[in-house]
């Protein structure tokens, strides 16, 4: 089968080169074409979109036809006395009637069917910001689990490191040890804590399959090589450096809170339509009808009747229906308080996110800042202890303290970068404003 060219040429264009590694907007391309979850929310937006042109036809002309054959066998002649009594009858067969009929009728005036159009369109707006939610959750998710890999391979490339530092130490003193210049405790100290950071190791492997299981699970396609963050990253605060400005924003245009006003104001029209439920309604109609009938045991008797056309208006005017109408009003205003108390709970959640967040940015440029002072600082007194060591003058235990100490700052240093670029978007996600260009910019990171 030939391919066209164009899109062969679109495609190894959008696809990576082999042997490149993957970058953030790689595993965001994958994400949307793949990830369940947002493919779920847009069937469901679908789905709800359709509820619009449904109820708008309960406002547009209803135009059907009809045609009915019917056939009465045991038709024939019969002959009856001066009493009416049947005394002879002859032949038999049976007799047809058709009857060919067609209706037009136009809602004129239905208050119930207009406010049930308008829930419907304000359902179909909430779940567009469903959707833009999860479209915006996605950009969130992809980041996170693209950087939880990279934190689990950063977290096993220091395990392994240790461990080989463990038994670089384990060796050297056993070494010395043999001759005198070592105690047995220390080869002992060290030779458990290298095969405690053996067993580490391998748990910090496994959590690295998991991380990329976790990526894999977004993207729907097996993870390869990353690319990595890279040493000199933005440490700007955030603009507007202001926290009440991110919570007002995140008050208006947060998508899970404007979803939740739409079904709120759906609510309303809901209720406004069950009320109608006790108002006339009115209807123009027009009719056709022509009937024809024939026998065949009684040759050229058919009789068609003239056509006849009907107009009209229909007047309906609901007197009591069990007692329905005012089980259905209160119904919807029981659903439009829940409503209520949802967009409340998701104002107070997208305030306290934009606040939350916009601290945790702020701080975090401190810690990762902080960290990286440890790191070089723990590194020192790492290279000062094991000097120490040799010549006497420090213990093995400050030496595995050291150690520790390092691995430790390192860890923290690592993961504080990681959840500053997180940090960043979430609190874009929370003030509703996140899209494509702040993932475009954190993927400009890598390296």
């Amino acid at each position: 089968m030939r391919l066209k060219l164009l899109p062969v040429m679109l495609l190894l264009a959008a696809a990576p080169f082999a042997g490149q590694c993957e970058d953030l907007m790689d595993a965001y391309r994958q994400a949307v074409a793949n990830d369940p979850v947002l493919a779920t929310a847009d069937a469901q937006r679908l789905l709800v979109a359709e509820g619009v042109p449904v109820a708008r036809a309960a406002l547009l002309p209803q135009l059907s036809a009809g045609l009915s054959l019917d056939q009465i066998r045991g038709g024939g002649s019969q002959t009856t006395d001066n009493n009416g009594n049947i005394v002879e009858t002859s032949g038999s067969g049976h007799t047809r009637d058709r009857n060919l009929s067609g209706n037009l009728s136009q809602p004129i005036l239905d208050l119930s069917a207009i406010d049930n159009l308008r829930a419907a369109g304000a359902a179909r707006d909430s779940q567009e910001q469903t959707y833009q939610a999860a479209l915006q959750n996605l950009y969130v998710r992809v980041a996170s689990a693209y950087f939880g890999v990279l934190q689990a391979q950063d977290m096993l490339d220091i395990d392994r490191s240790y461990e080989d530092s463990y038994k670089t130490e384990f060796e050297q003193t056993s070494a010395r040890f043999k001759n005198g210049l070592s105690m047995e405790a220390d080869v002992n100290q060290t030779k458990a804590l290298y095969l405690y950071y053996k067993g580490v190791r391998i748990g910090a492997e496994d959590a690295l399959k998991d991380a990329r299981r976790a990526l894999q699970q977004i993207t729907g396609k097996p993870t390869g090589e990353l690319k990595k963050l890279r040493d000199d990253l933005p440490m700007q605060a955030p603009q507007p450096n202001d926290e009440q400005a991110w919570v007002d924003a995140a008050l208006k245009t947060n998508p899970a809170v404007l979803a939740a006003r739409y079904a709120v104001t759906s609510d309303e029209h809901k209720v406004s339509a069950a009320r109608a439920g006790h108002l006339p309604t009115l209807t123009a109609g027009v009719g056709y009808n022509k009937f024809g009938q024939w026998s065949n045991s009684m040759p050229g008797t058919a009789a068609y009747g003239p056509a006849t056309t009907t107009v009209g208006l229909t007047l309906n005017i609901p007197l009591f229906s069990g007692g329905l109408v005012h089980a259905q009003v209160k119904q919807a205003l029981y659903q439009r308080d829940a409503d209520l108390g949802t967009l409340e709970s998701q104002r107070r959640q997208a305030a306290r996110d934009a606040a939350n967040y916009f601290n945790l940015v702020k701080d975090g440029i401190e810690q990762v800042n902080s960290a990286r002072d440890s790191v070089d600082a723990a590194q020192k007194s790492l290279n000062s202890m094991r000097a120490g060591y040799t010549i006497g003058t420090q213990s093995m235990t400050n030496v595995v303290f050291a150690i520790e100490y390092v691995a430790n700052s390192q860890f923290q240093y690592a993961a504080s970068r990681y959840q500053l670029v997180l940090d960043k978007l979430l609190l874009k996600q929370a003030a509703g404003t996140i899209d494509m260009h702040d993932l475009e910019a954190v993927n400009g990171l890598l390296q």
